[in-house]
């Protein structure tokens, strides 16, 4: 039930707060503890700061009292002269201990001289000092993270060969940044006994997490790896298609260990969109799963993948330890794979690599429909590793959980964050949308959580975390599409409002190029800047630079210096956190009814914000002919989850006499998604 903000706090009465949910015997203390903490506040930000550090709202009070509490006291906020709200700040006192905070004020006055103040007003000042300084900069950072260098870079940053562009990063540099993730780092107070991953599979939601050690894991991942050396050669490319449990993130760093190459394929995927990205990649083999256990229910994986590819599969089993489906000849249980490093050494010396050399090929939907295989060096993990220690916050000892999957750019980044940050990964064998992967975070201690809109939204509507504590989460954070601001509310009033870090970035990217800060005022749904050690350049309409680089999306620069992604600016889309392209999608459809002459694919965003819906405009070849548009939708999602993707929902379906075109007969699909958008405006759904 969502409740009636007032036009100021000073006006909220305890009838308001009954008709939030609140006991009558409550409501009374309640709004006195709350009068209390406004006091005299007379600036909206000022009463709102008083609110969450007086502790007046609870995680367990019901989300309408929060909404009641939020929205009137922000009632008056102007925001076309100061911009959106904030509602979280950071702590002068705080501020010190975080990563970069703690760095400033170590290095601050010697680099920034007299201009230096402290972390949180200094901050701009650092920005652009670790801009304009790449060579300071990665110095200080690459101290804070877990990195052995077989051979020292000779350089940051060489910039003198003009024919590559952006200049070669980390010079003569040698490691394996596999070896990184596994070894002891006192400077971390990270040692063998330190736990590495916690873990829970999907069904014993009332057992202890599981908990595996360094050393645990180290060692699993050489026995991985020498398996590996009796099958393939180095430089072999070889594919993972499974969730992301244990097993994953062993094979993941082993493949790197060894020398060979990942080639990350998204578990969800239809066949045809596996054996395109085995083709792609010029993968040798692929390691998958028999089936996919998920919210109770198991779905195949390993079929898939047979139909999908002749690649040699190596099969491990989703529970216990035998095998529920019948291999094809030539392919191999994981029982019998790990049965290959027998008699060999318990130890496995890493493949040295200069720091440019290739260890994963990932992949992002281009504008053709053709997938975009794009190469992670050793660099990229070092780059995503340090824009989470920087942004994020994410410390050793920190407990981070981020459900996602090796297939997306999302996993491997998760992965390298946390060891390389020497924080412990925490991951859920199942389904991350009830409440059983929420219990997981209150019992795994999550202290850093990470998600996509699409998920809060289902936590929310689910009421999942009712009855349990997130309190232990100090920062959270969301990618992958845009965020609801009321989804965000609810998911900072969970944490006792702890910060929710905004990520926008690009497979490319390794990383994101813009977030939020945790020295810097948040607010819902927005970002507060650009990521360490990056500049922006912004275009005008025109395209003619401006001050923000262009990345696909569409930003807005609000008042008072936050960004607001609006959508995309090219004919991509971003469905439940999954970038792809409208080509993909007409592709499918086109063949879904054989009364269809052409398909359009477009997003459209809400309204009143939040993820991006899907909504798919058709031609018939009759255009005089009757039609059915739920039978037309459900042929829609029928076709999109047997030969694309089953986590794509269709929204809308809307029959058209002709698409819009330009001279040169391009389908203009910007001009569709508008008039949608008026059409949503005027009849308040799609």
């Amino acid at each position: 039930m969502a409740a009636i903000a007032r036009g100021s706090v000073r006006e909220v009465r305890a009838s308001d707060v009954e008709a939030a949910g609140l006991a009558a015997a409550d409501a009374g203390p309640f709004l006195a503890a709350l009068r209390s903490a406004v006091g005299g506040h007379g600036d909206a930000t000022a009463a709102w700061a008083a609110v969450v550090a007086a502790g007046v709202l609870r995680p367990d009070h019901p989300h309408a009292l929060h909404q009641l509490v939020y929205y009137s006291v922000y009632a008056g906020w102007d925001h076309a002269g100061r911009g959106p709200p904030p509602y979280w700040f950071p702590s002068p006192i705080d501020c010190k201990q975080t990563n970069l905070g703690r760095v400033m004020e170590e290095n601050g006055p010697k680099l920034l001289g007299a201009s230096y103040k402290d972390p949180i007003s200094s901050f701009g000042l650092f920005h652009k000092f670790a801009v304009e300084n790449q060579e300071v900069y990665w110095k200080i950072v690459l101290k804070e993270l877990s990195i052995k260098f077989l051979q020292e870079p000779m350089s940051i940053l060489d910039a003198s060969d003009k024919s590559k562009k952006g200049g070669t990063w980390f010079p003569g540099a040698v490691l394996n940044i596999a070896e990184c993730c596994l070894l002891p780092r006192p400077s971390q107070n990270r040692t063998d006994e330190s736990t590495a991953i916690v873990w829970r599979d999907e069904g014993f939601d009332d057992d202890p997490v599981n908990r595996m050690s360094l050393k645990e894991l180290r060692t699993q991942v050489m026995t991985v790896a020498n398996a590996l050396d009796t099958m393939f050669q180095k430089g072999d490319r070889i594919a993972i298609d499974m969730p992301m449990t244990c097993n994953a993130v062993i094979i993941y760093l082993a493949i790197i260990l060894g020398g060979f190459v990942v080639v990350s394929i998204a578990d969800s995927f239809a066949p045809q969109e596996i054996g395109t990205r085995m083709r792609v990649a010029k993968a040798k083999a692929i390691f998958t799963q028999d089936f996919i256990i998920r919210g109770g229910k198991k779905f195949p994986l390993y079929s898939c993948v047979m139909k999908g590819t002749s690649c040699k599969a190596i099969v491990i089993p989703a529970t216990g330890d035998f095998l529920g489906v019948t291999l094809r000849n030539g392919d191999m249980s994981w029982k019998d794979f790990l049965s290959r490093a027998a008699g060999r050494s318990s130890m496995y010396s890493p493949v040295y690599q200069p720091a440019d050399a290739l260890i994963n090929i990932l992949f992002s939907s281009g504008t053709t429909g053709e997938p975009k295989a794009i190469p992670w060096t050793q660099l990229c993990p070092i780059r995503c590793g340090a824009d989470t220690w920087a942004n994020l916050d994410v410390r050793p000892k920190d407990i981070s959980c981020l459900p996602t999957n090796l297939g997306w750019v999302m996993g491997p980044i998760q992965l390298f964050a946390c060891f390389l940050n020497g924080a412990t990964l925490a991951l859920y064998h199942g389904s991350p949308l009830g409440r059983g992967f929420c219990k997981f975070v209150q019992d795994a201690h999550v202290s850093a959580l990470g998600s996509v809109p699409s998920l809060v939204k289902l936590w929310k509507a689910g009421n999942h975390t009712k009855g349990l504590d997130w309190t232990k989460i100090r920062v959270l954070a969301t990618t992958g599409e845009a965020s609801d601001i009321d989804d965000n509310l609810w998911l900072s009033s969970r944490t006792c409002y702890k910060p929710i870090v905004e990520c926008c970035g690009g497979t490319e990217l390794a990383s994101s190029f813009i977030q939020g800060s945790l020295l810097q005022p948040q607010v819902f749904g927005a970002f507060s800047g650009a990521s360490m050690s990056t500049g922006f350049v912004i275009l005008d309409e025109q395209g003619n630079p401006y001050q923000l680089r262009r990345h696909g999306d569409i930003i807005q620069r609000t008042v008072g210096g936050y960004y607001v992604v609006l959508g995309r600016a090219d004919d991509t889309m971003n469905l439940g956190g999954i970038k792809t392209s409208s080509v993909e999608i007409e592709r499918v459809c086109n063949g879904a009814d054989e009364g269809l002459l052409e398909t359009a694919a477009v997003s459209v965003k809400p309204s009143g914000g939040g993820p991006e819906q899907l909504a798919i405009l058709a031609v018939r070849k009759d255009r005089s002919a009757t039609y059915d548009a739920n039978l037309l939708k459900a042929k829609f999602q029928r076709a999109i989850q047997k030969n694309l993707n089953p986590l794509f929902r269709v929204s809308y379906v809307k029959v058209v006499p002709e698409f819009p075109r330009t001279a040169s007969n391009k389908l203009l699909r910007r001009v569709l998604r508008d008039q949608l958008k008026h059409e949503h405006a005027n009849h308040s759904k799609l």
